[in-house]
């Protein structure tokens, strides 16, 4: 099976199963609220939501009065030095009016190009805020990671824009409430694009918002991955998605509150058909909640972006969900062309204040794990188990569980000049991968075995023969091999990269984890074929497939060693722009284990490191160093070097 082939087929049974939290005998909002408490932690906020809010201390640097409204241009802070820049118009004599929250999508100077859907609403008698995102207005955070910045280290790290934008649009209805223009019971959410992407997020994580109009950012995990649509959608399109939801399922969470769905039929970013699906599947929720008449579809025969008449949808939407109001859309006049210029909406005058964090957001919004105390074999283990329940639940939750039969099967023996017997092995359902296994002499007799990983850079001669990692060392082991996904036969182009990581991620798995899995159930099938000690049982590996070693190793928990070579410091790095390269993301690892963390928590395993260690793995020594009565840590040059004494 091509890679790609496998990504799609998850993505369409994920969105085939959708929506997935509609259960015969459930109250639909118990239901709704425990999974809403999932999507807090999906996009990390609930580490936020735990605490108390800090001070938003919010500031009006500049009024404009307006002949129906007047513009406040404000900025407050969202945490201590986080800025979030918008303008409020307010109509005269506003007293517990209605209020929306206008939600940029990313063009350049976004409040300015955005500001004649705020004056429209102004106008028709509601309170609006419009704010910038953390890119493309006043602030300048990174915001498209994997997208074009090579930050595929955010995946490991929990992270997506999506997380920052959503809880500045939460904070900014903090700040709505504590305005007497504002009836705190009525605020709505409405964006185009990625604003549309974020009023789906957050009328999923904040019930506080009362009716929604997202526009263009409607469409399925299956026509994201198969038509590679997902190539046109940077990173705050997507939660961390460590459970392989459909984004139908994440939509569910507004039911059953008032939805107009907006959307373009010549989208490039979403096929109609998709945004069809997707509006039908949500229906099924809606009419779940006796709410069929609150979710609508509107389209226009366009491009990406808004027509005439979604623009006097939307209004219609928030005048009868809102104001209670009904009036057709021909008595809604759409925009006059006045617009305001970008000096007059500015609200940095003198630039972003000195303590901005917004520029360092992605490296901080997700709390990493800190390395923890461990001083006793106890306060290991216990640390050990936490550890692997957090990765097994955050991180590689869409293994198959349980567990397949690896099926492993004997393809041939030869003598060349001693024993090997080459295997296969099923990973999962539609994967079929190969491995090795070359005793010291001409029969089959238990020994001490050693399985490297092959690399995806690895050559024929690599996977041929002993790799220069394993020749010459350990004369009298048996020298095995596997070749998890993307490695030997089940190879792909490295130009196909930067898609796979981006759709593997987006249905629940990163390449690193796959090759987890396979790991996993390779080292399933060498027990089970026998003819090896499995009580001495080691795992080596080299640059990328190194960390999938350790993570492996953890998650198996039954092996003798682990052997590394060209380790890399953390997966806390950014890579290639274009996704070439080393594929080293886990989702969510960073949270609980970080590579230095995970070889420490080994122990008693042996842990050998070969040449260049990069001086992160300290942690890890000491610790083995506190407990040395088992196990033990060495480095060496070269594996020919190492002797363990007890073997």
């Amino acid at each position: 099976m091509h890679i790609h082939d496998y990504l799609t087929a998850i993505a369409e049974r994920i969105t085939a199963g959708s929506p997935h939290f509609l259960h015969n005998g459930t109250a639909w909002e118990t239901c709704r609220k425990e999974k809403q408490q999932q999507f807090h932690t999906l996009l990390g906020l609930d580490y936020y939501l735990q605490q108390p809010r800090t001070p938003l201390r919010p500031q009006v640097t500049r009024v404009h009065q307006r002949t129906e409204y007047r513009i406040e241009c404000l900025y407050f802070e969202s945490l201590p030095g986080l800025y979030v820049a918008g303008n409020l118009y307010v109509p005269h004599g506003a007293v517990a009016a209605p209020a929306i929250l206008y939600l940029c999508g990313h063009l350049p100077g976004q409040k300015v190009r955005y500001q004649e859907h705020a004056r429209r609403f102004a106008e028709l008698g509601f309170v609006v805020l419009i704010l910038d995102t953390i890119r493309s207005g006043e602030v300048f955070g990174l915001h498209h990671g994997s997208y074009n910045s090579g930050h595929f280290n955010w995946i490991s790290k929990g992270y997506s824009p999506a997380a920052v934008e959503t809880w500045n649009a939460m904070r900014a209805i903090d700040y709505l409430e504590t305005r007497p223009e504002v009836d705190a019971g009525r605020i709505g959410a409405t964006g185009n694009s990625g604003g549309g992407s974020m009023t789906w997020s957050l009328m999923a994580a904040d019930d506080r918002i009362q009716a929604g109009a997202p526009s263009c950012s409607t469409g399925t995990i299956a026509a994201h991955v198969r038509e590679r649509t997902i190539d046109y959608h940077c990173d705050c399109t997507f939660p961390i998605n460590a459970w392989g939801w459909e984004m139908i399922d994440f939509a569910s969470l507004c039911a059953p509150r008032p939805v107009l769905i907006a959307a373009a039929e010549r989208d490039s970013l979403f096929s109609l058909d998709a945004i069809r699906d997707f509006y039908a599947r949500l229906k099924r929720v809606y009419s779940h909640t006796g709410a069929a008449e609150n979710l609508q579809l509107v389209t226009h025969p366009g491009a990406h972006g808004y027509a005439p008449n979604t623009r006097r949808r939307i209004s219609q939407w928030f005048l009868r969900h809102l104001q209670g109001r009904e009036i057709s859309c021909a008595e809604i006049a759409d925009f006059d062309g006045h617009v305001e210029s970008s000096a007059t909406l500015q609200v940095f005058v003198h630039g972003c204040p000195a303590n901005d964090r917004s520029t360092s957001a992605h490296d901080w919004f997700i709390p990493k794990a800190r390395m923890p105390e461990i001083n006793t074999p106890q306060e290991l283990r216990e640390t050990k188990r936490q550890v692997v329940a957090h990765l097994r639940k955050y991180s590689f939750a869409t293994f198959p569980q349980p567990l397949p039969d690896p099926q492993p099967l004997l393809v041939r023996e030869y003598l060349y000049p001693t024993l090997t017997i080459d295997f296969t092995y099923k990973p999962e359902p539609g994967w079929q991968l190969t491995g090795r296994l070359t005793y010291p002499g001409a029969e089959v007799q238990p020994r001490p075995a050693v399985i490297e990983l092959l690399n995806p850079t690895d050559t024929r001669s690599d996977i041929c023969k002993s790799t220069s990692m394993l020749k010459g060392a350990l004369p009298n082991w048996i020298h095995g091999s596997l070749s998890p996904r993307g490695t030997g036969d089940t190879a792909w182009s490295p130009h196909q990269q930067w898609n796979l990581r981006r759709s593997a991620a987006l249905v629940g798995r990163t390449l690193a984890s796959l090759r987890v899995l396979d790991t996993l159930q390779g080292l399933q099938a060498i027990r089970q074929l026998g003819g090896v000690d499995t009580s001495q049982l080691y795992l080596a590996a080299r640059g990328e497939m190194a960390i999938v070693a350790l993570y492996a190793a953890l998650l198996d928990g039954n092996l003798s060693g682990v052997l590394l070579k060209d380790l890399p410091a953390t997966l806390d790095q950014p890579g290639d722009m274009d996704g070439t390269g080393m594929a080293p993301e886990i989702i969510n690892a960073l949270r609980f284990a970080d590579l230095p963390h995970a070889a420490g928590l080994l122990w008693p395993a042996k842990l050998v490191f070969i040449g260049r260690t990069p001086a992160s793995y300290q942690w890890a020594m000491d610790l083995y160093e506190r407990l040395a009565d088992k196990g033990g840590w060495w480095r060496v040059e070269s594996l020919t070097h190492w002797r363990p004494k007890d073997i």
